[in-house]
């Protein structure tokens, strides 16, 4: 399998040998759910007071409007964010990095599970010392050949890539054919072997990240531990001063998922006790003068239940005002038994909701109006399942997650992963873009930070008795990207999720009347239906152009005042142009 998809959006041609990868991925964005049974303001669940004219049967034609005087909520301009897992390391892909950028600007978050078992040594080049001839010794030392070439790729001299002969990529295939296998048995038995991160892997890291437009965040290791339980930030200040000579912009963060260390280890971390470590860690910081004003995320704890939320408040007395942001992960369902159909489910939908409220609820009784970030989001847990996670089915989560994180007011949120073992990631094992990643790029291409509230008004099958409806139609508005220069600014982008299996109408009112629409409809390429690994964007199944190419997204141009149709079981987005939107006007 092939890596690197190209030199993405850079400007710059991808050289013919340059690995085939890491796709264009990254460039800005999201959106206030509403549904039949969600009035205009985000939060209230009150059905809406329609009734159904005589003789109407069960069809539903839904009024659409939206607030264009100003915003709901402001989400980051790095509001989808990618996450690279230290497994890069292990596998050896890190030495073969193109840059990516059509999705930045974006955070790039250098952790997972391998984090609390990283350790740096600051040592330039150790792979001369290693082994005798055989591919191995020959990759290691071709490792000492291309440190030049591959440190250039720093903005300052223009970030021009290294070129790896053939042979050489051949050589890093087999290597990372044969880690995978061995990667894979550690996620799924929970068991994880020490990886070593040394300078020249560092500087690969950061430059990679730099030339792509993202920006580094990088988490170090929680679980070196004194005998009294405290963190041993020995080697963390090996990290730090390394860094900071080389004046790398940086973020910092300690540990991942602190809750689980007990399954990882036999040792647990309280919350209090690693509220202590980042109070400590944020001192070393402010000790080193390239970073006494870097910005520190974390706890980064797991599902909210009641021991997790119990971890977070122990944490929040002793370290709330130390982070710039608090963080937890989502995992939807469980990657062993998920089915195609658990994806469809509008519950499973609306466990997000339930979750933002309690980490909402500790946050702001300990430190009010702190940001709070989704950091490590999958799909499905124990790295996804073949088919399911990372099929055309698992956008209606992805886009839904967009969606409500951000009418919710959550400031970024942080795809896991997009490059890892499993399928969870963004992108196949021969880094073709999964259905996910296309998702991404539109919604990076279409959506602004500005969320904007939606009024709807429509009419719905009278529910059965006892029976809880729960809503299938979820729209959000947002303004249009700034960074978009195809629509002036003062237009909204509007993304629907269609659970139904019937087609829905949506008649444009208010502000949004009679204006031109641009449609960007997705919908499964192939006979694999809702399984499948490949999309369509109005009609045109989308693929890379070239190792280094993305094709061009083109929308369907819709007449003004025209009725959205919207099909069964499809994600869209709707560009309303020129709506002169005073909200979307101004950054």
């Amino acid at each position: 399998s092939e890596l690197i998809r190209g030199f993405l959006l850079s400007g710059m041609p991808c050289p013919s040998s340059c690995p085939p990868g890491l796709l264009a991925l990254m460039a800005p964005g999201l959106a206030l759910m509403a549904t039949f049974s969600l009035p205009s303001q985000a939060g209230d669940r009150r059905a809406l007071p329609v009734e159904k004219p005589p003789g109407v049967k069960g069809r539903t034609l839904i009024l659409l409007d939206v607030n264009t005087k100003s915003p709901v909520r402001i989400i980051s301009e790095n509001f989808l964010s990618l996450q690279l897992d230290p497994s890069i390391i292990h596998d050896g892909w890190l030495d073969f990095l193109s840059s990516f950028q059509a999705l930045a600007p974006a955070f790039l978050r250098f952790a997972g599970k391998r984090t609390d078992f990283l350790q740096f040594h600051n040592v330039k080049n150790p792979a001369k010392s290693r082994g005798g001839p055989g591919p191995d010794y020959y990759l290691k030392n071709y490792e000492d050949d291309i440190v030049r070439s591959d440190i250039a790729l720093d903005k300052q001299k223009g970030c021009k890539i290294a070129q790896h002969p053939d042979i050489m990529l051949e050589l890093q295939r087999e290597k990372a054919a044969q880690m995978h296998l061995v990667l894979l048995k550690e996620q799924f038995s929970n068991t994880y072997s020490n990886l070593t991160l040394t300078a020249r892997s560092l500087d690969k890291l950061y430059n990679f990240a730099d030339c792509s437009g993202l920006h580094l965040i990088f988490a170090l290791n929680a679980l070196r531990r004194n005998p009294n339980n405290s963190w041993n930030s020995s080697n963390a200040l090996s990290l730090l001063k390394y860094s900071a000579s080389k004046k790398y912009n940086i973020s910092w963060e300690l540990g991942n998922e602190p809750n689980n260390y007990r399954t990882l280890i036999g040792r647990s971390v309280n919350g209090s006790q690693l509220g202590k470590d980042y109070t400590q860690l944020r001192s070393l910081l402010q000790l080193i003068r390239t970073y006494s004003r870097a910005h520190l995320y974390g706890p980064n704890i797991g599902r909210p239940r009641k021991n997790v939320v119990a971890f977070l408040e122990g944490f929040m007395k002793v370290a709330g005002g130390t982070v710039d942001a608090v963080t937890w992960q989502h995992y939807y369902i469980d990657g062993r038994v998920a089915k195609v159909t658990d994806f469809l489910k509008t519950r499973l939908l609306d466990t997000l909701s339930d979750q933002i409220r309690k980490i909402q609820k500790v946050v702001n009784t300990y430190t009010p109006g702190k940001k709070i970030w989704l950091e490590g989001v999958g799909m499905t847990s124990a790295g996804g399942m073949n088919n399911l996670s990372d099929s055309y089915a698992a956008g209606f989560l992805w886009l839904n997650t967009l969606g409500l994180l951000a009418s919710q007011g959550i400031d970024v949120v942080v795809r896991h992963s997009f490059l890892d073992h499993g399928h969870n990631h963004l992108v196949d094992q021969n880094f073709n873009p999964l259905p996910d990643y296309w998702l991404s790029l539109l919604y990076k291409r279409l959506i602004g930070p500005k969320v904007l509230a939606i009024h709807v008004a429509g009419l719905q099958r009278k529910p059965r008795p006892g029976r809880v409806i729960r809503d299938k139609l979820r729209i959000y508005a947002h303004c249009t990207s700034y960074h978009n220069h195809n629509y002036v600014r003062g237009s909204i982008t509007l993304y629907i999720i269609n659970l139904h299996r019937s087609r829905k109408k949506i008649k444009l009112a208010g502000t949004l009347r009679d204006k031109i629409v641009h449609q960007y409809l997705l919908q499964p390429y192939g006979k694999d239906g809702l399984h499948s690994k490949s999309v369509q964007l109005n009609g045109q199944p989308l693929a890379m152009v070239d190792d280094g190419t993305l094709p061009e997204l083109k929308p369907r141009p819709l007449r003004a005042g025209r009725t959205l149709v919207i099909p069964p079981l499809t994600m869209s987005f709707y560009v309303v142009k020129n709506v002169n939107a005073l909200a979307c006007r101004y950054r």
